[in-house]
């Protein structure tokens, strides 16, 4: 049967299903196949490639066209135009450049996608279809390693490529599961975290939406590498479509021999079911998620003993964040060397981020671990949306406030700890010199305020006045010595918070202070004397001492 020669993709994830992704794709195909045209022009539902700020849109390949702000009742003169009459409709064309995927390419370095190892399926494939995982050399590490290499030898593959943990602490991937695997005992686990709870990063959600088999081969990869049999999915409970299509591939997984007993005919066993959370922040740390699995309260546990000796239910764990794994499949079938092709000696590899605030194309990108906060903002996102840069979140609320003198500083694990500061979660978060920071600030000690557990002092009360003492810089009310205060605060919060929840405010809070401080002193009332008793040195001293 010959080939469409024309492809309109319409990425469907939780954003764009919500307004309208799947009525646009079905016009398409009912337009096309009215117009005749049905054997010359296929339609595919794909995962996000990128821009997430134009509605729906449709991407027409090998034209390299994409529409934006699309509606059903929109389809049908795209496809007299596009289709009939052969001359892209202008009316709705997305401005800008965006890089389109190619579902006809068996090897995305060929493609404009070249370079991605994470996405490279995303947008490319039908995501629901393990057929077209498999077309793209899907579950071929896995029968690599099954077939081909001892479990030990997946664990060097991994450590030799220098892969660190993509989920914010950056710990070395293959060293991790070193520990995992030297555990005895029959009973190991893996969990891919997908509670994903900073704020302003959704980059795992477009994986799982758009290319869940690769989580899954990545998850039975490491299951064989450390010689467990069962895989969890913790994921949170608003992903739903994620949920969906991570269902799917596991029963298309398990129908074609790829989950279940003796895979392959190898003689290992690996199966994986999920987990919902229920969106508490402090469930993203991997032993208070452990607590939350065996249906408690997400409470952070006590390191050590840590998960890869005594994790969920007790037993050597291995958890890695849905990033991580997907980068696992590339690292075995194609090798260590391969992966280290791209990035930086201190950061091999790609990085996912995405990129929101007062951009013109915020979304979705893969990019090399030596590139800078310019490249992203000028060549990813297009420049400012408007007015001029004044500063960047990096990695989520938990993440360091940026000022212009970082924007040529490689974002990579090293680099930015010369600087002193932190790659996080990736989240990059660009605003212009409309957002106060105090403001900002304010909005951040708020967010972690709210979501402490309570189980440590330092965190309940120290969380809630920082909140309090932001809510009074922003208005211009501040008391004399408020900022040293938070300062102290924030030591206190770094050294003696029982979890990362509470020890994150630091970050936020003393890079503000760092590029900002003086904007920060206008919200200083000099004029004012600090109430008697002083409530907030009380505090302080209360939950310090």
């Amino acid at each position: 049967m010959a080939q469409p020669r024309t492809v309109v993709m319409v990425p469907v994830d939780a954003d764009t299903v919500t307004i309208g992704a799947r009525a646009v794709k079905n016009r398409f195909a009912e337009a096309i196949g009215r117009r005749g045209l049905a054997a010359e022009v296929s339609v595919l539902e794909v995962g996000s490639f990128g821009p997430s700020d134009a509605g729906v849109i449709a991407a027409v390949q090998p034209d390299g066209i994409v529409y934006g702000g699309l509606s059903p009742e929109r389809v049908d003169r795209i496809v007299e135009e596009h289709f009939v009459k052969g001359r892209p409709c202008r009316e709705w064309l997305l401005a800008g450049e965006h890089p389109l995927p190619d579902p006809r390419a068996t090897d995305s370095r060929h493609t404009q996608y070249a370079g991605r190892i994470v996405l490279d399926n995303c947008g490319r494939i039908n995501p629901e279809n393990i057929d077209e995982y498999i077309a793209n050399d899907g579950y071929f590490a896995f029968a690599k390693a099954l077939s081909e290499m001892r479990p030990d030898a997946v664990v060097e593959q991994v450590k030799k490529s220098g892969l660190r943990g993509r989920g914010g602490a950056g710990f070395p991937t293959g060293i991790k599961w070193g520990f995992c695997a030297a555990e005895t005992g029959p009973e190991k686990y893996v969990i891919c975290n997908a509670d994903e709870g900073e704020p302003g990063t959704f980059k795992d959600r477009l994986i799982m939406e758009g290319d869940p088999h690769k989580v899954i081969e990545g998850m039975a990869l490491c299951g064989y590498a450390i010689g467990a049999n069962q895989g969890y999915i913790y994921i949170r409970g608003e992903y739903k479509l994620s949920i969906e299509r991570l269902r799917q591939a596991i029963t298309a997984a398990r129908a074609y021999g790829l989950l279940g007993k003796n895979i392959l005919d190898s003689g290992f066993d690996f199966d994986i079911d999920i987990k919902i959370g229920a969106g508490a922040y402090v469930c993203g740390e991997e032993t208070a998620l452990i607590e939350s699995m065996e249906g408690k309260r997400g409470l952070p546990r006590l390191k050590p003993p840590f998960p890869a000796q005594q994790g969920f239910r007790n037993k050597p764990t291995n958890v890695n964040n849905v990033e991580t794994l997907a980068n696992i499949p590339a690292i075995v079938y194609r090798g260590a060397d391969w992966f280290r092709r791209a990035g930086t000696e201190s950061m091999p590899g790609t990085k996912v981020y995405t990129i929101l605030g007062h951009v013109r194309r915020p979304g979705l990108i893969e990019v090399s671990g030596g590139v800078t906060l310019r490249d992203i903002i000028d060549d990813y996102a297009g420049g400012m949306q408007s007015g001029s840069f004044k500063m960047a979140q990096l990695g989520g609320t938990a993440g360091d406030l940026l000022g212009e003198e970082m924007l040529d500083v490689p974002l990579n694990y090293d680099a930015l700890e010369k600087v002193g500061h932190v790659l996080g979660s990736g989240a990059i978060l660009i605003m212009n010199e409309t957002i106060g920071v105090c403001d900002f600030l304010h909005a951040c000690m708020r967010f972690f305020a709210h979501e402490s557990c309570g189980n440590c002092n330092p965190c309940r009360n120290g969380l809630r006045w920082l909140s309090v003492i932001t809510e009074r810089l922003k208005s211009g009310t501040g008391y004399p010595g408020d900022i040293e205060i938070m300062e102290e605060i924030a030591t206190v919060l770094k050294t003696a918070a029982f979890c990362p929840l509470g020890q994150s405010p630091a970050g936020p809070l003393n890079s503000a202070l760092r590029y900002f401080r003086p904007e920060i002193e206008k919200g200083i009332d000099v004029t004012s004397a600090r109430p008697k008793p002083d409530h907030t040195a009380r505090a302080l001293a209360t939950f310090a001492g």
